[in-house]
């Protein structure tokens, strides 16, 4: 098998930083060693011999390609703001490797054979590994019972109305798909009702002319808090693995701290945008930073920066959703919610490392080890021996402004302090030296040990 031996770099992983070398036979990483190691330089020319190639990562990084398990890639039913082949290039541009995509297309991914159109759609197409969910509803409950445990990544549940056609906020039928799913339930906690009412207060002022800075008071944290505290009630009373998506607020940071003292099994992610923005960007950027739940005050900002960084927060992913620019610069009441940032959550995460917000070891924790820990995703997620070889290479001395590979064309952060400059799929080059390869990489289908 063709081998690549990766040499002078500086490895990011499971919590370290050192300097050494990485040999890549077929899809696997066939060895990892450290500069300070005895056998380091007998290794190093024992694999010169075998490689076919030996790439020289004198001044760079390289660690495990991230796996964003929140992405919308808008195929089915909207393809012509981006598609799986589309928004999965711009996810390996950016140093992804592996993408979880959400279930609320059109039609909505809530059954076997909506799952199974995807991942024929994406085995033709993606050039990155791919997972489903499957979407709840009130009524779609033998179909979450009866999916592959090993193939279908998880449930899930919008507890509040975002972009897409899935809400289910009784109760009763909530209860039902907790207690009776067999893999993690992933949610979206906005509280409807509380929504509807405040966005009414504001059509009274505003009529409709209503500022983008309203949009944390119309998706409030009042919204987020009252969702996420009946989703910890929902899990504590089930025993289900609850997994809260792109927590906003510092009040979910203490709630899902206490859950998880108590026993509670939860685990919380959050996005790119709620660390690298706060309500001021409304200002900036208006409909551009418009998300669900809604980017949050600077105070928010600092407690999930300081959740990431003690644990308590777990994953970050992106939330990847690509809207075309003419959809979103509208008036407030038509312009759709999303952001397209699946090709810039490492350069993002990379430009809070450098002013000092994050450690560098955190973003590779909570956007590829704890999301390969959680999941359960076999052989992926670390530079190990005998692990799939999804690696990215970067330089954090190199500032970038990357094109937008997204369909929908734009981004409201395009310029960095670090550059991705190759990042390898299952053993093969995708991207190198920052350029999209001709060829797509070979590409499987996620696979989790449950």
């Amino acid at each position: 098998m063709p081998g690549i031996l990766f040499i002078n770099g500086t490895i990011v992983n499971e919590g370290l930083v050192y300097g050494g070398g990485v040999f890549v036979e077929g899809d696997t990483i066939a060895d990892v060693w450290a500069s300070f190691d005895p056998d380091a330089e007998a290794l190093e020319k024992k694999y010169r011999d075998l490689a076919s190639e030996v790439v020289d990562l004198t001044g760079l990084h390289i660690a495990p390609g991230l796996i964003d398990e929140h992405v919308h890639f808008r195929e089915p039913g909207a393809t012509h703001k981006g598609c799986i082949e589309s928004e999965s290039a711009a996810a390996v541009l950016g140093g992804v490797t592996s993408y979880m995509d959400m279930p609320n297309n059109n039609p909505p991914a809530v059954s076997e054979a909506a799952l199974l159109s995807k991942e024929a759609v994406a085995a033709r197409g993606s050039y990155a590994n791919y997972a489903f969910y499957i979407g709840a509803t009130s009524t779609n409950l033998c179909q979450i019972v009866g999916v592959d445990t090993r193939r279908v990544c998880g449930v899930k549940v919008f507890m509040g109305s975002s972009t897409g056609n899935l809400l289910v906020d009784d109760k009763a039928s909530l209860h039902r798909i907790f207690a009776e799913s067999k893999i993690p339930v992933a949610v979206h906690c906005e509280d409807n009702g509380i929504i509807a009412g405040n966005l009414e207060g504001f059509k009274e002022v505003y009529a409709y002319d209503i500022p983008f800075e309203a949009h944390p008071f119309i998706r409030s944290r009042e919204a987020c808090i009252a969702s996420s505290s009946l989703a910890i009630e929902l899990a504590r009373e089930t025993g289900a693995h609850l997994h809260i998506t792109h927590l906003s607020t510092a009040e979910e940071v203490d709630m899902v701290a206490a859950a998880k003292k108590a026993g509670v099994k939860v685990t919380a992610e959050t996005c790119v945008q709620y660390l690298y923005f706060d309500d001021s960007a409304y200002a900036e950027f208006g409909p551009l930073v418009k998300c669900n739940p809604a980017i949050k005050r600077a105070s928010d900002r600092r407690a999930l920066l300081d959740a990431v960084r003690s644990g308590v927060i777990d994953t970050i992913a992106t939330d990847h959703a690509p809207h075309l620019l003419e959809e979103k610069q509208t008036d407030y009441l038509h312009s759709p919610s999303g952001i397209p940032l699946v090709q810039f959550s490492l350069l993002m995460m990379l430009d809070l490392v450098a002013e000092g917000k994050m450690k560098l070891t955190s973003v590779f924790e909570c956007a590829a080890h704890a999301l390969a820990r959680i999941w359960k995703v076999k052989s992926r997620g670390f530079v190990r021996k005998g692990y799939k070889a999804d690696l990215v290479v970067f330089d954090m001395k190199a500032p970038s402004a990357p094109s937008v590979a997204s369909r929908c064309g734009w981004s409201p952060v395009e310029k960095f302090y670090s550059s991705v400059v190759h990042t390898v799929v299952n053993g093969t080059f995708a991207v190198r030296d920052g350029k999209l390869c001709a060829g797509r990489p070979k590409v499987c289908a996620l696979e989790f040990e449950r």
